[in-house]
């Protein structure tokens, strides 16, 4: 498969229908990854892991929880000799969960973990590249083939060293910390990003050394996904089998990280892409367990589904996707930012910390009417007052023809798409659908329709409508299992609104704060403060949650900015990079402060930091002003 082939990767039948990638099978200890196995979760201490009692706690709560691969930070040798003594504990006590060592800027750590423990993670941004300085190189072709055998022929010893002990490997690439090397010549990019990875393949391949997982994570989770998307474009050109560890890193806390994490990840699971997943929240580490758990139950339920007669549209470009061409039709569509309608049946007025943009009421308008909000209210209720709207279904187009609203709302599911739809579709520019679905793949069957819209070049909006009943019992639920069925409608360009609504008792408000929260996760539509924070680990080098929410509880109403916290240096600078700011680990008890990719402040200590951090974000303000 040729370059100019891979634009259509992906975009078959599988592309509507649930068709889980093959791969060959790793061995990591008593785990098996990939092949016919079941998916399997992970979470990683933030202990030191000189402390062999608080790792061994650690450890063990996030077994407990369910976990079934453990990650510890591993700086250097003393913390590598650490994990002999924790593993011989844990299994000791009964607990046969694999080891992973992390292990960044010290290959010849790494060498020793991979006799200890089952498997080791490799960051290849760090592993013989220094760590990245966001200097540009110069080199010429045969300087860089020069870096690529020094390359191989330090991963080499590392491979010898994991094949006879029988010690797995992980390829993690992060989008914070490519190389120096790699972004000259490949740029920030997604080719620079799968690179990174491809480079240590090409040398497990040549070396027959099959024990390996490979995860490349982001913050964004629109990079992120993208990045996945190309990579296993790549690895089938390349005839490629290895497994595939999913999250979406520095995703934060509270119900933005779940959102974030469910969006990210539900979108390649959805596609059935991957074999083992983190949920990386700024919380304790055993809490990622269940949400992680709770993705993977989202993605997986369209399994065995019915058959899904898709077509793509042959300007559809998986791998980098552009929005679906729309006509706007008032602020929906078009170049316009997605909106978010409220489904309101009762007369709920309470609208929490956001407004949507429409409210659907069904039969009964409210005696007053919120100004800037568009009402949305079922044909023959309509009267006819300004910013409200009539919706139709699909009996009765002819009716919906002789109606005079500027804007009218069509309830439609794929299968009632056709010809006298479309037909009424062409003829009525002014018509925005809603789509909606009850396919036990909606999101397949969602993708279907848009699909079929744009084939035919009918460019009426569609907002989708996600509804949940007595498959969501919580709010958690509600918010994982909604980010996950909206993923790939979102990073596919498909989407101009979200209508979500649980007939469950959560409040309307929080329906509509999760749209806008899984919009704000899915990089489309900026509604508060966006904060990037790492999960923790042995590196941290401050009370992570703690001063989490006190520069959330500092800078929460500036909305619009990104903030990110990092516990270290290791991915901070560099997966903050799109931030506006950065709080970020120098030392312990030490804060440097970044304004984007430069820093501004070194060296202040802890007590004083979320105020200076404040004081540089209202400065620049001021100038800005």
């Amino acid at each position: 498969m040729t370059t100019s082939h891979r634009r259509y990767f992906h975009c078959g039948p599988e592309l509507f229908n649930y068709t889980p990638r093959r791969t060959h099978e790793v061995r990591v200890g008593s785990r098996h990854i990939g092949g016919d196995n079941p998916l399997r979760l992970q979470s990683m201490t933030t202990t030191d892991t000189n402390d062999v009692e608080a790792s061994f706690r650690q450890a063990t709560a996030i077994m407990d929880a369910g976990g079934d691969i453990v990650r510890l930070t591993t700086q250097g040798r003393k913390e590598a000799e650490a994990l002999r003594p924790l593993h011989e504990r844990l299994r000791a006590a009964g607990y046969d969960q694999p080891l992973v060592a992390d292990v960044h800027f010290n290959p010849d750590v790494a060498d020793i973990a991979a006799g200890i423990i089952e498997k080791v993670r490799i960051n290849p941004g760090n592993y013989v590249d220094p760590a990245r300085t966001f200097k540009s190189l110069e080199y010429t072709d045969e300087e860089y083939a020069e870096e690529l055998v020094r390359l191989e022929t330090r991963f080499k010893r590392l491979l010898a060293i994991c094949r006879e002990h029988g010690t797995a490997i992980r390829i993690g690439v992060n989008h914070g910390s490519l190389s120096d090397r790699i972004m000259s010549r490949y740029g920030d990019t997604p080719a620079g990003i799968v690179e990174s990875c491809m480079e240590f393949l090409r040398v497990c391949v040549k070396e027959d050394f099959k024990d390996v997982v490979i995860s490349i994570k982001a913050s964004n989770t629109r990079v992120m996904v993208l990045t996945m998307r190309l990579l296993v474009a790549v690895m089938k050109e390349e005839g490629m089998t290895f497994p595939l560890h999913l999250g979406v890193t520095e995703a934060g806390e509270g119900e933005d990280g779940r959102l974030k994490s469910a969006a990210g990840i539900g979108a390649l699971l959805c596609d059935g892409i991957g074999n083992t997943i983190r949920v990386s929240l700024s919380e304790a580490p055993e809490a990622e367990i269940p949400v992680a758990w709770k993705v993977g139950k989202a993605a997986f339920s369209r399994a065995g589904h019915g058959m899904i007669p898709g077509h793509a549209c042959p300007t559809f470009n998986y791998l980098d996707p552009e929005r679906r061409p729309t006509t706007a039709v008032r602020n929906i569509g078009g170049d316009n930012v997605p909106v978010v309608v409220s489904t309101r049946l009762k007369g709920e007025t309470d609208f929490g910390k956001t407004r949507p943009d429409y409210i659907y009421c069904g039969t009964h308008l409210p005696k007053e009417l919120e100004d800037g909000i568009g009402y949305i209210v079922d044909a023959p209720a309509w009267e006819g007052k300004a910013n409200t709207y009539p919706v139709f279904r699909p009996e009765d187009l002819l009716f919906a023809g002789m109606n005079t609203s500027p804007v009218k709302f069509l309830f439609l599911t794929y299968l009632q798409l056709g010809e006298e739809a479309k037909a009424f579709l062409r003829q009525h520019p002014e018509t925005v659908i809603i789509a909606q679905s009850n396919h036990a793949n909606r999101q397949g069957e969602l993708r279907a329709m848009a699909h079929e819209l744009w084939r035919e070049d009918l460019k009426n909006p569609v907002i989708f409508f996600q509804h949940f009943e007595h498959t969501v019992a919580q709010r958690e639920d509600f918010q994982v299992q909604s980010a996950v069925e909206m993923s790939n409608l979102l990073f596919d360009g498909l989407t101009d609104g979200i209508m979500l609504y649980s007939t469950l008792d959560l409040p309307v408000a929080t329906q509509d704060e999760t749209a806008f929260g899984i919009l704000q996760a899915t990089r489309l539509r900026t509604t508060k403060t966006e904060y990037i924070s790492c999960p923790g680990c042995g590196r941290t080098l401050f009370e992570l949650q703690e001063t989490i929410a006190r520069v959330k509880a500092a800078t929460g109403h500036l909305k619009g900015l990104k903030i990110g916290v990092m516990g270290c240096i290791v991915n901070g600078p560099g997966e903050m990079a799109d931030a506006d700011y950065g709080y970020v680990g120098a030392g312990r008890g030490k804060v440097s402060l970044y304004k984007g990719k430069v820093c501004v402040e070194k060296n202040i200590p802890t007590d004083q930091a979320v105020e200076k951090l404040l004081a540089l974000i209202e400065q620049e303000r001021k100038t800005e002003c």
